[in-house]
C-alpha cells in the first residue's frame, strides 16, 4: 500500500487525493444498538468483521488505492480518446469537408472513425476489467456496507464525523462475489 507509508497508524484516505482521515473505532459504533445489530448482519453476508479496526482499516486503505487505479486507468484512455475525437472534428470542421476531393474526405472519415472507435473500445474494455473484477467487487460492496453502518451510527448518536468514511455511495458496487479471493494489495495492473 503505497499510499498508506505516511499516514499514521489509524488513519486512511478516504476520497482520491483527500487528507487523510481518522478511523472511528469499531467500539464507538458497536455502541449504537442498531449499527451493532446491521454490523453482525452486514458481516455475515459479505463474510467482513465490520467491528474489526485492523481489518476495517486496512478495507478502506485498499478502496483507496482501488479508486485511485480506477481513475488512472480512465485518466490514460479517456484524455487520449477525449483530445483525438476533439482534434478529429475541429479538424473536419476547419479543413477536410473544404477538400474537393469526396474520396479523400471519406477516407479521412473512415480513418478518423476507426481511431476513435479503436480508443471506445480500450476504453471500455478496461473499465469493465477494472469494474467487473470480482475482488474489487467485493471491496467495494464491503465499503458500501462500510460506509451505511457509519451513517447509521451517526444518525444514533456515535461520535462519527459526517460524510465519513468520506467516499460515495457506490453505485456499482452492490454485487457481493463469495466466491472470490481477498483483496490483497494493488500491482501496477490494479487489484489482485
Amino acid at each position: 500500500m503505497s499510499d498508506s507509508t505516511d499516514l499514521g497508524e489509524w488513519e486512511f484516505v478516504g476520497r482520491r487525493g483527500a487528507e487523510a482521515a481518522r478511523l472511528v473505532p469499531g467500539e464507538v459504533i458497536a455502541a449504537v444498538p442498531a449499527a451493532k445489530v446491521f454490523a453482525k448482519r452486514s458481516g455475515k453476508e459479505l463474510r467482513f468483521d465490520f467491528l474489526d479496526d485492523r481489518r476495517v482499516l486496512r478495507m478502506l486503505r485498499l478502496r483507496h488505492e482501488d479508486e485511485t487505479v480506477l481513475f488512472n486507468a480512465g485518466f490514460k484512455t479517456g484524455v487520449p480518446l477525449a483530445l483525438i475525437g476533439f482534434g478529429a472534428a475541429v479538424y473536419w470542421g476547419g479543413v477536410v469537408q473544404f477538400w474537393e476531393s469526396g474520396t479523400a474526405r471519406l477516407v479521412y472519415a473512415a480513418a478518423a472513425c476507426a481511431v476513435v472507435l479503436i480508443l471506445l473500445a480500450v476504453l471500455v474494455r478496461t473499465a469493465a476489467l477494472h469494474w467487473g473484477n470480482p475482488v474489487r467487487q467485493n471491496l467495494r460492496a464491503r465499503a458500501r456496507a462500510y460506509r451505511e453502518l457509519a451513517h447509521l451510527a451517526r444518525r444514533g448518536g456515535a461520535d462519527v464525523p459526517a460524510h465519513y468514511p468520506h467516499y460515495g455511495p457506490y453505485p456499482f458496487a452492490a454485487t457481493f462475489r463469495p466466491e472470490a479471493d481477498e483483496a490483497e494489495t494493488v500491482d501496477g495492473e490494479g487489484l489482485s
